[in-house]
């Protein structure tokens, strides 16, 4: 098991100083480590992967100096574009060093939605000429170190991207000193289900992937409620929107309503501008924001998560408001349900979930189908 201020020592020995990327869950004891000792001006969540190799770029423009970049492998996509026609070394030949969680390792146990992705990504990084070294729990802090140097030193001198695979369990545990926290007491779980118990029978329900799409399908459950309008989006961050927005068009006489996070909606802010210039009254976009990638560390999410509902109303979208008590909720909802849209509700709500909190028992398969089914005529 590698001590996450290890890996940290061997990156500054390595002359690594500028971090950046987007938060996981394999990754969230080094994210945390890195975030709690890098110089905060040298340290940025980026809303994207791709935005966080651009970031990386700017910084060896910058200095000369090798970046790092950390993802989960479901973000090498986001990032594709950027290091084949940026930092490849046919083109700009840009070193940086990638750090990427490896959800779905074959022979571990994962979400359906890491299954394929975790199969493919060793292909994936073979095809993109990237080359690479695996860390795991049996690697010690030395090995993880010399394993880095050895990237580093093959970035620098082929000039090109590089990338250490990190798998499940690799890191010691390390926790955020200080987690970033909203003024709201409400429980995000609470928010859910009084907005769930507010839509009418045939309102259609898109939910995020993470912990929103868990506690959507455990409200259903424990209500002894059908699953069928609720599509929930286990993966794909930050396209729920876009995937509400879809079904809204086709389905004009339903209501349908985005259940989003905060962090989902700057990883693709640009689609609240194709919302609004869409136009479609039927289309209801909720954010639930407690400024935190929740459900893989706690670390802030990038932007500034005050100014979400200004943010829809300067994009075009027709009605916006903003909410942060049970009762609040309520009447927004009323008012929600009620103004054509595009229409955003931001429902500020704390961070943190249930320890027990489970995961939909149905597969995303069963879940399309079933959704399917209920939209039938």
């Amino acid at each position: 098991m590698v001590n996450p201020g290890h890996l940290f020592t061997a990156f500054n020995q390595c002359g690594v100083e500028f971090y950046s990327g987007v938060p996981d869950s394999l990754l969230k004891s080094i994210c945390a480590y890195i975030a709690d000792h890098s110089d905060p001006a040298q340290h940025l969540i980026a809303a994207n992967e791709g935005s966080a190799v651009a970031l990386a770029i700017g910084h060896h423009l910058a200095t000369g100096k090798v970046p790092l970049v950390y993802l989960q492998n479901s973000g090498i996509g986001h990032a594709i574009n950027p290091l084949l026609s940026l930092a490849d070394p046919e083109v700009y030949s840009i070193p940086l060093l990638l750090m990427i969680g490896w959800r779905g390792e074959p022979g571990v146990a994962d979400e359906p939605q890491h299954v394929k992705q975790g199969r493919v990504t060793p292909g994936l990084l073979d095809q993109l000429e990237i080359p690479y070294e695996i860390i795991t729990a049996a690697t010690d802090d030395q090995q993880a170190a010399q394993r880095t140097a050895e990237l580093v030193a093959k970035a620098k001198t082929e000039k090109r991207p590089c990338a250490l695979l990190v798998s499940k369990g690799t890191f010691a545990p390390y926790q955020l000193s200080e987690k970033e926290t909203r003024g709201s007491q409400l429980s995000r779980e609470e928010a859910i289900q009084i907005t769930l118990a507010s839509l009418a029978p045939d309102d259609l329900v898109v939910a995020t992937t993470g912990f929103t799409s868990r506690e959507v399908f455990e409200w259903r459950a424990a209500t002894n409620q059908s699953h069928q309008r609720d599509f929930l989006t286990v993966g794909g961050m930050g396209h729920a929107s876009q995937i509400a927005l879809g079904i809204a068009l086709s389905k004009p006489s339903q209501q349908v309503f985005c259940l989003d996070g905060d962090g989902a909606f700057f990883m693709h802010m640009g689609g609240t501008a194709t919302c609004a210039t869409a136009g479609s009254s039927n289309f209801k976009h909720i954010v639930l924001n407690n400024g935190v990638h929740d459900s893989v560390g706690g670390q802030p999410t990038t932007g500034n998560p005050d100014a979400i509902e200004n943010i829809a109303r300067a994009m075009g979208y027709r009605w916006t408001d903003s909410v942060q008590t049970s009762e609040a909720i309520s009447a927004a909802m009323i008012n929600l349900a009620q103004q054509p849209g595009p229409a955003l509700l931001e429902i500020k709500v704390a961070a943190g979930a249930r320890s027990d909190l489970g995961r939909p028992t149905v597969s995303p398969a069963t879940n399309k189908t079933g959704f399917m089914e209920f939209l039938q005529p």
